[in-house]
């Protein structure tokens, strides 16, 4: 079976320096697979690489079966990946039920009003607030919004750039139970994530990023084990 996403050598430059050196990797259709390493390993570089927010000097990126390398974000987007980013994005001038209904602006289906009630299922915070403007919701609540925006959308890839960032770890439990009832709902996950403990757990498979080069790569189960990646991210347990 082809992977979803496959993406080969790729490199990313910034000011002649180079970001991501050669990364090569690929998620396959209802995987959960996480990219694992230190700040400035290239890893939200990646992401926004793949959505079409960040140039790439050389490199494939191929989703299902389409080389998107010189498509724009928007027509990525359109194609079925879905970018939650760093720092949520959302609309802080529009309500919750705005934000969400904007999400599926491209969508000509009559299932979104249902597909917003999922949303709410799925975060009760967020219908509870639905009527409240964006920028009056908690971190917690907000990063809810963004994932519930990328889900409006009905995408087939989520890249999902550091969900728990500045959460309480409640929350942060939270949000992780949600990516996985997202995953098992169907949706393929590419997931950043700082906490590596809770990204390992909840992964399929792992890359391990290091100085914008993949280091290691494997089951998450086994690289858990590894005395590298124990001692890198996980406090030598």
């Amino acid at each position: 079976m082809k992977p979803l996403l496959e993406v080969t050598d790729l490199w990313i430059s910034y000011d002649r320096i180079a970001a991501v050196r050669g990364v090569s990797f690929a998620v396959g259709a209802g995987e959960i697979v996480t990219l694992i390493g230190a700040n400035g390993a290239g890893k939200s570089t990646i992401l926004r690489a793949i959505s079409g927010l960040t140039p790439t000097a050389r490199g494939r990126v191929v989703f299902e079966g389409e080389d998107l390398i010189k498509l724009p974000a928007h027509l990525r987007s359109q194609r079925g990946i879905a970018h939650v980013p760093e720092g949520r994005g959302i609309f802080g001038n529009l309500t919750v039920q705005e934000n969400l209904r904007l999400a599926a602006y491209a969508r000509r289906d009559h299932e979104i009003f249902a597909d917003m009630g999922e949303v709410y299922r799925l975060f009760p915070r967020l219908g509870e607030r639905r009527l409240q403007w964006g920028n009056t919701l908690s971190g917690g609540e907000q990063q809810m919004l963004a994932v519930g925006r990328a889900l409006m959308s009905r995408a087939r890839m989520l890249l999902l750039d550091e969900p728990s960032m500045g959460l309480a770890p409640m929350l942060v439990r939270e949000i992780f139970r949600v990516i996985k009832r997202i995953n098992q709902q169907g949706a393929t996950i590419l997931l950043v994530e700082q906490n590596a403990h809770l990204a390992l757990e909840v992964a399929h498979r792992a890359y391990i990023l290091e100085t914008g080069e993949v280091a290691l790569s494997g089951p998450s189960a086994e690289l858990r084990h590894h005395p590298q990646v124990q001692e890198a991210y996980l406090g030598g347990t």
